[in-house]
């Protein structure tokens, strides 16, 4: 062990090579990372492969560490990653391609589809599933799909275990993240299209963008240049679980490289793969039943992050970590990989290459609040992604703070700042306040965390 921790100190790198036009920026740019991965790689990672381009120059496309520890394998420049949750675009793509062929009808009720799920009464418009908002139970956060994650059963096998729990929320009334809508989206995707899921997007969407090296994940395949996958813990990296690919399904099973990866950025946001309209729909929240706005929308989330307007979606699967993010304004593409569930996480990677690239350019200013703080203070409940939050804010010393318990963790108290209105924040979560009108009534508190958006009530009224 010893020997094996002394060669994951030794880097291994690949990179391309940059057009004189581009190459201040670009060695700027590569400095960053390659600091990063001195930090990281051979400590908590194995492995890390980062792509930056500006519409169709490459900024940097660079891989370091080990594709497989045991074997001492350098990592490729375009390893084959298990990508997670980036899949989830990939399946709102081929829903949207389907309604545009007439196929699907985004606004009717599932059980067009599915009649045999048991919606509990229910009408869950199709759509709903795309963003997360049908109050549907995530199968991934109950106890008894950790009993049938690694057995190859029929994917039916999960429908009842996902009916047995009530809806969290009804349908379009709050944002809980849920692999069960994605799940049942990838069976609907099936039953109209007369494909399998895995034969749909192999035929009908990585073509469009030249993705030859992309496929769905397999547990048996021979996959050349596949990075093992691996996960950190207090005694250094192990292999990482065993899942089977029969579960993450239209929700996160797909795999694919960097190139594959930067190559489908451009062919999405460039209109090579959807029409216009089709576009707009995928990359436009719908607010949800009560007009309350929403920031993630099919597949993607679609914001103002500190570093600018970006389109994203992140991953994450036993021993990978992924994520793909686009700036719409800059033409900009950054895709970060890692073959290890482990900080510092391909999302605050990005946020330092978006840093390093455009500054806090998208910070809202802070601005100061003149009324009675107390009006907000009180103890907040209600379900978040398989758990229960509570909020307990308290005004002290003319700031408003909070301290979010999730189950039986309790984090870190936030001071919060207030952006106007009846709205505060704390990095990329904003929290509103929508307070009673009468002694009688219930004040809320909405948590827009941009892939999340739980809404929480008074246990004091």
């Amino acid at each position: 062990m010893r020997k094996l921790r002394h060669c994951l100190l030794f880097l291994v790198s690949t990179a391309v090579f940059l057009p004189s036009t581009i190459y201040a920026q670009a060695s700027d740019l590569e400095a960053l990372v390659d600091s990063i991965a001195a930090d990281h790689v051979g400590n908590t990672l194995a492995g890390l492969s980062v792509g930056v381009a500006r519409g169709d120059e490459i900024l940097l496309k660079k891989s370091y560490g080990f594709a497989n520890l045991e074997w001492q394998v350098p990592m490729p420049m375009d390893a084959v990653h298990e990508v997670g949750s980036v899949t989830k675009q990939f399946t709102a793509v081929a829903a949207l391609q389907l309604y545009g062929q007439e196929k699907l009808d985004l606004n009717a009720d599932i059980s067009e589809y599915l009649p045999d799920f048991d919606t509990q009464g229910r009408r869950i418009p199709v759509r709903r599933l795309l963003d997360h908002t049908s109050g549907i139970k995530g199968f991934t956060e109950v106890p008894e799909f950790r009993e049938i994650s690694t057995r190859n059963l029929p994917r039916s096998d999960l429908l009842p275990i996902i009916e047995q729990y009530p809806f969290e929320f009804e349908p379009g009334e709050a944002l809980i993240y849920n692999n069960s809508a994605y799940f049942l989206m990838g069976l609907i995707i099936e039953a109209v299209s007369g494909s399998s899921f895995e034969d749909y997007v192999e035929e009908n969407i990585f073509p469009l963008a030249g993705m030859s090296n992309s496929s769905y994940c397999s547990n048996s395949e021979l996959v050349e240049q596949k990075a093992q996958g691996y996960q950190y813990t207090a005694g250094g990296l192990t292999l990482a679980r065993y899942h089977d690919h029969t579960w993450p399904y239209s929700a996160g099973s797909l795999c694919s490289t960097l190139s594959d990866l930067v190559a489908w950025n451009q062919a999405l946001h460039h209109g090579e793969v959807l029409s216009p309209t089709l576009y707009e729909m995928l990359i436009t929240p719908v607010p949800l039943n009560d007009g309350t706005p929403l920031r993630y929308a099919m597949g993607l989330s679609h914001y103002t992050h500190n570093t600018g307007r970006i389109i994203e979606h992140g991953g994450g699967i036993d021993g990978f970590l992924s994520h793909s993010r686009y700036y719409p304004d800059d033409d900009v593409t950054v895709i970060v990989l890692q073959n290890t569930g482990a900080p510092p996480g391909p999302a605050a990677i990005a946020d330092q290459i978006g840093e390093q690239l455009f500054g806090n350019r998208g910070v809202p200013a802070a601005q100061s609040f003149s009324g009675d703080l107390s009006r907000f203070t009180g103890t907040y409940r209600g379900p978040a992604r398989g758990t229960e939050l509570t909020a307990t804010v308290m005004s002290d010393s003319g700031e408003l703070k909070l301290t979010i318990r999730a189950g039986t963790n309790t984090g870190a108290t936030q001071t919060l700042a207030y952006l106007g209105g009846n709205t505060f924040s704390q990095g990329n979560t904003r929290y509103t306040f929508e307070l009673a009108e009468s002694e009688d009534g219930v004040s809320m508190l909405r948590m827009d965390g941009v892939g999340s958006h739980y809404v929480l009530v008074d246990l004091d009224d």
